[in-house]
């Protein structure tokens, strides 16, 4: 799905489905609050406030490879969002043999960093990452299932959305009600410079670590000055237009899919022929790419790879030493 305009701003709409999401905003409330059994391993969660496109993925990314860089061995878990195959047991990525219909787009991202685990039971994916010599586990997503309970919990929030129009879906984009959600974090990771970022980060009464999308470099070089034809599934396509203009490129047409889009040959036939009238090139998001697999060499698309980079990460890196030295202090406790 792509997320309704009304679920920005508090209108008729949103009201008048307000009553779901009173009953939504209930439930995922009371489920905040449940037991969950730990893993073997220290435990961190990502999630994100609302029903998607607050950056989850890539502040997952970043986690795991700040964990590498101080000597831990970290394996993510992520469940597979919109898989088709694969089975129910928990199992290790090979990018050699398993595409996005096996793994889904998130993990293929994920995997070109750290061990990646596929499976919805987060216990039997985090017992599996030991059994692969891992030190501590990241999920990205899994704060609003409450599968299995969290040592570190990071709220992801995009400064520019924020939480919307402030209501529970369907009525507004939140998955639980804002309070609910704040209470059980540990820290916000918030992106962008926006108004409503800074307002959630002021209610907060949390740490809060500022960040940034930054594009990779040669490829941003790349985009300057390009006439393109700019198309991507994500939960905000908005977002991936904003970062192509900042790049100094000549968008010359948008096209938005769904989140998580299965492109076909008819998409593939209509930006071609968007390509060819525009004298354009086509690029999209690497999500994007992970799920074209070959349709994405036969139609020469370029892809912009980010970074979620942290404007000062001490506040997290100490979290991060701190649930390491725990973890080390009780397997040598005799």
């Amino acid at each position: 799905m792509r997320a309704p305009a009304f679920w920005r701003e508090d209108g008729a709409t949103a009201r008048l489905l307000s009553p779901l999401g009173a009953l939504y905003g209930a439930i995922a409330r009371k489920r905040l609050a449940c037991d969950a059994p730990r893993a073997n391993l220290p435990t961190i969660v990502v999630g994100g406030l609302t029903a998607g496109g607050d950056g989850k993925t890539p502040l997952a990314i970043a986690i795991a490879q700040r964990l590498k860089a101080a000597g831990e061995r970290p394996a993510l878990l992520t469940r597979g969002y919109r898989r088709r195959r694969g089975g129910t047991s928990s199992f290790v990525v090979d990018l050699t043999r398993h595409g996005a219909d096996e793994i889904g787009d998130e993990a293929l991202l994920l995997a070109r960093v750290a061990p990646t685990i596929v499976g919805s039971d987060r216990i039997a994916s985090a017992d599996l990452a030991q059994r692969q010599g891992a030190t501590v586990v990241i999920l990205d997503d899994g704060f609003h299932s409450r599968r299995m309970t969290p040592d570190l919990t990071l709220i992801v929030v995009d400064s520019d959305y924020g939480a919307g129009n402030g209501r529970c879906m369907p009525a507004g984009p939140l998955r639980a009600p804002l309070d609910a959600q704040l209470a059980a974090a540990d820290m916000l990771v918030v992106i962008g410079d926006g108004e409503r970022g800074r307002d959630i980060a002021a209610r907060a009464n949390k740490p809060v670590i500022a960040a940034h999308l930054a594009p990779d470099s040669g490829a941003a070089e790349a985009m300057n000055g390009a006439r393109l034809v700019a198309f991507a599934g994500i939960a905000r396509p908005e977002k991936f237009f904003r970062l192509l203009e900042g790049c100094g490129a000549d968008v010359a047409a948008r096209v938005s899919f769904g989140d998580h889009r299965r492109f076909t040959q008819r998409d593939c036939a209509t930006l071609s022929k968007l390509r060819q009238e525009q004298g354009a090139r086509l690029v999209t998001t690497e999500k994007d790419a992970a799920r074209m697999g070959g349709q994405l060499a036969t139609l020469g698309v370029d892809t912009l790879p980010v970074a979620l980079v942290f404007d000062d990460a001490v506040i997290l890196d100490e979290a991060l030493r701190g649930l390491c030295k725990a973890d080390e202090a009780r397997l040598s406790d005799p």
